[in-house]
C-alpha cells in the first residue's frame, strides 16, 4: 500500500471518529432534552389522575354516610322554616303539618344493603324511595328509585362528583326511557343537611318535556 493510500485510510478514520463522536453528543444532548419532557409529561398526567381522583367521592363510603346521617324519623318543619317552598301546604298533608307525627323516616333493609325512605308516610301523597349501591361487595355507584305520587319510577344514580356529606345530588339515570321522555317526573334528588345534620331539606325536582318544573316538591325536616 502506498503513502498516499495510507494516509488517506488515517486522515477518514480521523474524520470517521469525529464525527461518531459528535453525533454522539448530540444524542445525549437531545436524548436528555427527551427524557426531561418525557418526565414532565408523566408528572403533568399523575398530577391530572390524582386531581380527578380527589374529586370523586368513594361511593361505598358515601352510602355508608347516607345510613348514619338519615336513619331515624324526621317530622315536617314549622312553617317558619319550610323555607323557599309551599310544598308543605298541600292538602294531602294537613294531618302531619305542625304536628310532632313523622314526615319522613328511613330504615335499612336487606341486612344494611338497601336504605329506604318512606316520604310523607301516612298520607295520600306518600312515596317510597330505595337507595342502594350497585353491588354492595363491589360497590362502584349508588343508586336510587323513587316511586312516586306521580305514579311512575324514575332511577338514579348518584352524582358522586358534586355530592358531599353535607349534600347528596342524585341524578335522574339517562340510560333509562323515562329519564329521556317528555312525561312528568323526578329528575333530581337533593338532601341537605344542615344544623348538625338534625335538619333535612328533600328536595324533588320534577322535569316535563324534557325541561326543568317550575313548582317541585320540597321540604324541610328535623330529627325527632
Amino acid at each position: 500500500m502506498s503513502n498516499c493510500n495510507i494516509f488517506s485510510l488515517n486522515l477518514n478514520s480521523t474524520l470517521y471518529l469525529k464525527l461518531a463522536i459528535m453525533q454522539y453528543s448530540i444524542n445525549k444532548k437531545y436524548a436528555g432534552k427527551i427524557m426531561t419532557k418525557t418526565l414532565l409529561t408523566l408528572t403533568f398526567l399523575s398530577l391530572l389522575t390524582t386531581s380527578a381522583t380527589a374529586e370523586q367521592n368513594d361511593p361505598l363510603e358515601m352510602y355508608e354516610h347516607m345510613r348514619t346521617a338519615l336513619v331515624g324519623d324526621w317530622k315536617l318543619s314549622p312553617a317558619d322554616k319550610q323555607i323557599g317552598t309551599t310544598s308543605y301546604k298541600s292538602k294531602y298533608l294537613t294531618s302531619i303539618v305542625n304536628t310532632d307525627k313523622t314526615g319522613t323516616t328511613y330504615k335499612l333493609i336487606g341486612f344494611g344493603s338497601t336504605l329506604q325512605e318512606d316520604l310523607l308516610p301516612d298520607t295520600e301523597k306518600q312515596m317510597v324511595t330505595m337507595y342502594h349501591c350497585d353491588d354492595y361487595i363491589d360497590c362502584t355507584q349508588v343508586l336510587a328509585t323513587h316511586y312516586c305520587s306521580k305514579m311512575n319510577q324514575p332511577q338514579f344514580i348518584m352524582d358522586l362528583k358534586n355530592s358531599t356529606k353535607e349534600k347528596l345530588v342524585f341524578n335522574c339515570n339517562m340510560e333509562t326511557k323515562l329519564c329521556n321522555s317528555d312525561e312528568d317526573h323526578v329528575h333530581t334528588i337533593i338532601l341537605d343537611f344542615t344544623d348538625n345534620g338534625n335538619h333535612l331539606k328533600a328536595s324533588y325536582l320534577g322535569w316535563t318535556n324534557q325541561k326543568p318544573n317550575k313548582e317541585n316538591s320540597i321540604y324541610h325536616f328535623d330529627k325527632k
